[in-house]
């Protein structure tokens, strides 16, 4: 089956200018995004995820290794078709409005007419922002600037997202509207590859990650996998009466096991925020 991104053995050294130096900021990587899945490109700063990235849309050579998009060899720019890109820091005409910035980027895709004017009241519903469709962009605080950049990256309908760091810089709120509309795409059918040195931003989305540090590929696989501790298991129980966990204690360790603590459950301080931000009613539908 073919893969909706595809490296073989990529490897990009950078040389330094004035300097009888070279950077290795990738080094002999392998990785394949499935059609139809979110995947994860995770790792600190200048771990090379970006870099990858660039390479994989054509914007960098690569020293050696091989990229293909939908089984199309990514250096041939008829490839780019089934791509729609969000750098890290997209930059916008600050004059236009919303709607102007996607009717442009919808006339560089081939669109016009009533055509041109239907996607881009779809993509703008889409993305939450029917409302600021006539204010400038120059307005925008930073997480509508990721959203009517994810709203760009969308115009051309693409099989493939590449999302750079989409959440950087984005307050709590914000970041979860951008995962929720990571989610909508992926139901959608879309494929997502997206990267970012955040682990907990993305553990809500994603399939599959895998973990980079300087310039190589250190771990990967599916999340649950990643995250599970081999050989614990946790049980959630709500109102224990008293005196129970000697019982436990006595069951498990009869059984075999070993019985390690009792610990109440938490949420993350993120779910926190958005609990006392948005109310407890609007977290639980995001999380639907």
């Amino acid at each position: 089956m073919t893969a909706a991104a595809e490296i073989e053995g990529l490897t990009k050294i950078f040389p330094v200018p004035m300097r009888r130096q070279k950077v290795l900021a990738v080094s002999d990587l392998n990785l394949r995004v499935e059609k139809g899945e979110v995947y994860g490109l995770l790792g600190p700063n200048g771990s090379g995820k970006s870099t990858t990235l660039k390479i994989l849309l054509g914007l960098v050579s690569p020293t050696r290794g091989k990229c293909r998009i939908f089984g199309e060899p990514s250096t041939d720019y008829r490839s780019h078709r089934h791509v729609g890109f969000l750098p890290e820091n997209p930059y916008f005409y600050k004059f236009l409005t919303a709607n102007e910035t996607l009717r442009f980027y919808g006339k560089l895709c081939g669109l016009q007419g009533r055509k041109l004017k239907a996607r881009v009241d779809e993509i703008l519903e889409l993305v939450g922002m029917e409302d600021a469709r006539e204010r400038r962009v120059g307005g925008f605080s930073k997480g509508m600037l990721q959203r009517i950049g994810l709203a760009q990256a969308m115009m051309q309908d693409p099989d493939l997202l590449v999302l750079d760091e989409p959440t950087a810089g984005v307050d709590p709120v914000g970041s979860r509207g951008i995962r929720d509309l990571i989610l909508r795409l992926k139901g959608l059918g879309k494929t997502v590859l997206l990267t970012s040195h955040l682990l907990e931003q993305v553990q809500e989305v994603c399939d599959r990650v895998g973990i980079m540090a300087k310039g190589r590929m250190l771990r990967e696989g599916r999340l649950m996998e990643l995250v599970s501790v081999e050989g614990q298991v946790e049980y959630v129980v709500e109102g224990v009466p008293e005196g129970i966990e000697e019982k436990v204690r006595d069951l498990v360790e009869v059984s075999g096991g070993k019985f390690l603590g009792v610990r109440r459950s938490r949420m993350s301080l993120e779910m926190v925020f958005l609990r006392e931000t948005l109310g407890q009613s609007e977290v639980g539908e995001s999380q639907r």
